[in-house]
């Protein structure tokens, strides 16, 4: 797992055109001030029963970690393939995802995601501080 996190003072995004065919047509433009951003590369190593759940616990912890340095309370979750490494299959990174999503909303974060399997344009202000850009690896 490679997560790319800023803390933003806003990020607007815009589906503009599928990746996946099989995916619901989704016509989105959003905006969310305040924010931690994550861009999330799952790979395939991630989906190893022995693996799944500590990459998860590790996920969560490292986002929670970096909106309460700001006491941020959104979070905007993001699927970004171009990360590196072998690239996950759709339904296991779209399935983290989720699961992410679930676990922080249910922790008190007000999260949103971005369509899945989309490219979107996207217009992201983030904070200046060497903190509000982090980089992640996960293992």
């Amino acid at each position: 797992m490679k997560l790319l996190c800023f803390q933003a003072k806003r990020f607007h995004w815009k589906s503009h055109s599928k990746t996946l065919p099989e995916v619901a047509d989704q016509d989105v433009d959003q905006e969310v001030s305040e924010t931690v951003v994550v861009f999330i590369h799952a790979e395939a190593a991630d989906g190893e029963a022995e693996r799944s759940a500590s990459v998860l616990r590790q996920s969560l912890k490292h986002v929670k970690w970096l909106a309460n340095k700001r006491e941020l309370k959104n979070i905007v979750l993001h699927s970004f393939t171009h990360l590196g490494g072998v690239t996950a299959p759709a339904e296991l990174a779209e399935s983290f995802i989720t699961t992410l999503q679930q676990r922080l909303s249910d922790t008190g974060y007000q999260v949103w995601t971005t369509p899945f399997g989309y490219f979107c344009e996207w217009d992201l202000s983030v904070y200046g501080e060497s903190l509000a850009k982090v980089w992640k690896e996960i293992h």
